[in-house]
This record gives structure tokens, sequence and C-alpha cells, in this order.
């Protein structure tokens, strides 16, 4: 009989690992298994282009849409995982089907937090994770003229700006210092909460959200201080939580997601784990990590499936991520332990820069306004832990990659 290989989770991560299975020549039975109906696509512009109407879903669609029926992939859209039974090898799905596993990747992503507040039930309120919350979002903004965001991390800060653009009143409440805080650190939080503000957006840093109110839809939003915001529609943005429901209870070690090694397996045999949900011991940070963004998601995705095919090569990727804002373009690779005394290539008051974060010498970390190509230079120089010069990161007339100390 051939073999089964069950992805849980049709998104980046999961669709791509199902292509890479057959793309790298897996000949058995994979069954592609997703909560959404509606085939695995890209979410980066939900919160962008197609939240301001200038680009189709079918542009986010990962792979054409006849795609997965040519390959022979299995496709259950508009179902879910409920549970894997490790003993039996079975995934376990929301109607009842039992199907039986030979290996199974888990790829269940993030289920958005929400605010145990009084009123987040009212209609308005939304969040945003599925295409059709971007859509709602979308439908509710046409008819509206001021918006409140509740946390400024990188999607309320997309959504603050991508509403700002189509014309609305933005006001935004972060309970943090400034923007991004923790993916970009105070300072260059600071100058991301400076382009908003430029931008119209009033912010409320340090702030809580204590409730909503209105009537069938909310119209105003109350802060911890006693602030009243009128609004027509919020958007929160608080976080997420991994999807690990359907692995508890079956011995597979779950701590801020599902842990895998460096070839995304668990330590159950014949279980892994891929993208934002996975946990993973990442070699050259040195312990284990949780990465929510779109090329972990694409990189890891394909890896799990070469791994779960035998490749013994370890998921070393060096992480990047980037943010478009208005007409800033804010890019970040590594893993940053310290914010403080970054080397800065360029100058943060005329938002062109890199900031470049060094540990031991080498580069462990650096965000860029403006300057990616600095950046995406620097990835290699992190990647082999190579000492550089702090000197010449600084200066913009030698080019990063030639930033090495001199022995």
């Amino acid at each position: 009989m051939p073999e089964t290989y069950v992805v849980a989770g049709a998104n980046l991560a999961g669709g791509t690992a199902a292509a890479t299975l057959r793309g790298d020549g897996f000949e058995g039975r994979v069954v592609l298994v997703g909560e959404e109906p509606v085939a695995p696509y890209e979410r980066p512009p939900l919160s962008k282009e197609f939240l301001r109407g200038e680009a189709p879903f079918e542009k986010a669609l990962i792979r054409p849409p006849d795609f997965w029926d040519a390959n022979q992939i299995e496709c259950r859209f508009g179902s879910r995982v409920a549970r894997i039974d490790v003993g039996s090898r079975q995934a376990i799905l929301d109607d009842g089907e039992a199907i039986r596993y030979d290996k199974v990747l888990v790829a269940t992503g993030l289920r958005n937090r929400t605010l145990g507040v009084p009123g987040a039930h009212l209609g308005g309120v939304h969040t945003l994770r599925t295409v059709a919350d971007a859509e709602a979002i979308r439908a509710h903004a046409a008819g509206a003229t001021r918006a409140v965001v509740v946390g400024m991390g990188f999607i309320g800060a997309e959504v603050a700006a991508s509403l700002r653009l189509c014309g609305l009143e933005v006001v935004a409440v972060e309970p943090l210092p400034a923007p991004c805080y923790r993916a970009l650190g105070p300072q260059i939080g600071a100058v991301v909460a400076a382009i908003h503000a430029d931008h119209g957006v009033k912010m409320h840093l340090g702030e809580s959200v204590d409730a909503f109110e209105g009537g069938d839809r909310v119209e105003r939003v109350v802060t911890g201080s006693g602030m009243r915001i009128d609004c027509d529609v919020v958007v929160v943005g608080v976080g997420a939580s991994p999807v690990t429901d359907l692995l508890e209870d079956e011995g597979v070690h779950l701590e801020n997601g599902i842990v895998v090694d460096e070839h995304c397996r668990t330590n159950i045999d014949g279980v892994y784990a891929a993208g934002d949900v996975a946990n993973h011991l990442h070699p050259l940070v040195g312990h284990h990590i949780r990465v929510e963004h779109w090329q972990n998601a694409m990189k890891q995705g394909a890896a799990a499936a070469k791994a779960m095919l035998g490749s013994t090569e370890p998921y070393d990727e060096v992480h990047w991520f980037w943010s478009d804002q208005y007409d800033a373009n804010i890019q970040s690779a590594g893993h940053v332990s310290d914010w403080a005394n970054p080397v800065i290539r360029g100058d943060l008051e005329s938002r062109s820069f890199v900031a470049f974060y060094l540990r031991d010498g080498w580069i462990e970390g650096a965000v860029a306004l403006n300057r990616g190509r600095d950046l995406r230079r620097c990835i290699a120089l992190m990647k082999s832990k190579a000492v550089v010069d702090p000197a010449k990161l600084a200066d913009p007339d030698t080019d990063v990659r030639s930033a090495l100390a001199t022995v």
C-alpha cells in the first residue's frame, strides 16, 4: 500500500509542504486539510493591498486553482483536523472521518487573541486573520469615517496605514511604549510612531482598552485611563496563540507551540510541525524560537516536507520579514536578543537606515527602513557568524558584504 501523508493546515506552510511533497517525488497519498473554504493563500495582502481594494484575492493564492487536482493532492477545504491520535496514527476530522497516516505535518498556524472586555461582541469590532475577516473590515470601513485600531504590532500598524490611505480618521490604542515594540525594539518603534503621526494617526501609547460601547454596533472605545473615543469600526490586533488543540493529551511536547527539532520533527515518531505553530530549534540562534512571518511559513513548510521524505538538512534559515506602511518599507532579519547600542548605517531622522545588532562581534539581527538592499546583503554574514567591523557597517560607502573585521 502507498504511504499516506496528512497535512493539517491549508495555509502557506501547509500548502507549500503539500506542493513540495509532490515536487520532490512523493507518489503516495497526500491529504491537505484546511479550515477555511478556500485554497491556500498568502496572508500579507490582507492588511494591505486586498484590504484597500487594490488587488483581488486570486493574486494571493500560493498556487493556481487547478494545481491541487493536477497534482493529485486531496483537498479538504472547509474541514478541520480536530484531533490527531498518535497511537493509531489517525487524523480525526471535525465531521468524524478518520484518515490513517504514515506521517502527519501540523501547520495549524495561529488563533487570534480577543479582548475579554464588555462590548467585544458588538458589530463593527473585528480581528484580522482570514480573507473573510479582511472582507468584513473592508465592507464596514467603506461606510465609516473613524476607526480605532487596538494594538499596533505589525498587523495593527499595517491596518492603520491602510485605513488612513482609504481616507478614514484613525486612532490607535497601544499598551506598549511604541508600535511594533517587541519586533523592532524601542528606538525603531519610535520611528514607526513618528511615521504614523505624520500621516495623521492619533496614537495613545501605554494605554489599554476597558470596554466597547454601542447599540448593535460599536460606537466608542473606553480606555483604561477613562478616555472615550468615538468610532464607526474597530480592528483589534492584540496577538495570536498557536493552535495546538489537536495534539493535546497525545504526548507531543507543547510549549509556546509545538516543539520540534531542526528537522521539524516532534518528540513523537511520524509527527512534524511547521510555520507559525512550530517552536523550532534554530541551529544559528542556539535555542528554540517560534516565528510568525511569511518567509518562515514558506521556507519551513518546504523544509518539513523534505524532512518527511528523509532529508537530513537542518532548517537553519535566517529569518527575514518585511512590512509596508504608507511609503515606508520596513525589513528585519535575524533574531535580536538585546536592542541596546545598534550600529546605524544611514540616518534615523531621514528614515533611511539599517540598524545592526551585534553579539560577540557578529550580526545577530538587523532592521532596515527604506534600505532593504543593505539588510539583505548582510544575511550571509549573519548565517556565517562572521566577526564584522562596526565602522565598516556604519559606512554607507562600504558594501555590507565587505564589512568583515581585519584579523
